[in-house]
């Protein structure tokens, strides 16, 4: 006998937390799901919004504390959806930017599993605008780039041309960066960028505990830790940081 019509598995992407930033295309995906994967960086207060009898599966990886593998992730959403669920993986932010969608992606596929993708509001632009800060300004940035903060310059692993950021004249975005800021700010420096560009760390964006801690990419890193800072936290350095449009 052939095994259960294998039903379907949707990234969708939650924003930056705020259950107002959702997709009316996520939301919908989210009311029709039998099971929702869920990490702790999505918009939880849509998961009010499921069906009942929804199997609802915290997946989360948080900093220093419990951890679900991507290998693990990777399965169950392979698992439910082999036996013919309708499975949504509700991820903060969106899952092709600085996620690992695409590797839920390829899983799906290569087990034969029907998948797509519904973009979320990405945090790396979402957090600072929500903080009044623009990524691009007339006369100040002509553009942005995003990159991962996991690692900073000199590490072995990194695979980001820093020389080419702190040269760049445009708007830095660092996710993932708090540990790493003080090597990635003194390595901007080194590489050439004015130590007296404007910075800012946007701490628990979309959230009623938001805050903002602004200063230079050159005395950030200590701002940072003398308040506290801890994950989820993004950092923007550029001219527009001055701009301070709240």
């Amino acid at each position: 006998m052939s095994g259960p019509t294998p039903g379907e598995v949707v990234l969708v992407g939650g924003g930056p937390g705020d259950p107002d930033l959702i997709t009316v295309g996520g939301l919908r995906a989210l009311r029709e799901a039998d099971v929702v994967l869920y990490d702790h960086l999505a918009p939880l207060a849509c998961l009010e919004e499921t069906k009942p009898g929804a199997l609802l599966v915290d997946v989360a990886k948080i900093p220093r504390g419990r951890q679900t593998s991507q290998a693990e992730i990777n399965a169950l959403l392979v698992r439910h959806a082999a036996a013919g669920a309708m499975v949504v993986r509700l991820k903060g932010g969106d899952p092709f930017v600085l996620g690992r969608g695409s590797e839920e992606w390829l899983a799906c596929a290569e087990a034969g599993v029907p998948v797509r993708v519904i973009p979320g509001v990405t945090s790396a632009v979402a957090g600072p605008e929500l903080a009044g800060i623009p990524l691009t300004h007339r006369g100040l940035s002509q553009g942005f780039a995003v990159v991962s903060g996991h690692v900073g310059p000199g590490d072995p692993a990194s695979t980001v041309n820093w020389d080419a950021l702190a040269a760049g004249g445009g708007t830095i975005v660092v996710l993932m960066g708090v540990k790493q800021l003080p090597a990635i700010c003194a390595g901007l420096v080194e590489r050439g960028l004015d130590p007296s560009t404007p910075a800012a760390v946007v701490a628990q964006a979309a959230s009623p505990r938001q805050r903002v801690i602004r200063g230079t990419v050159s005395d950030l890193p200590s701002l940072a830790a003398s308040a506290g800072v801890e994950p989820p936290a993004l950092t923007v350095i550029g001219a527009v940081v001055g701009l301070d449009l709240r």
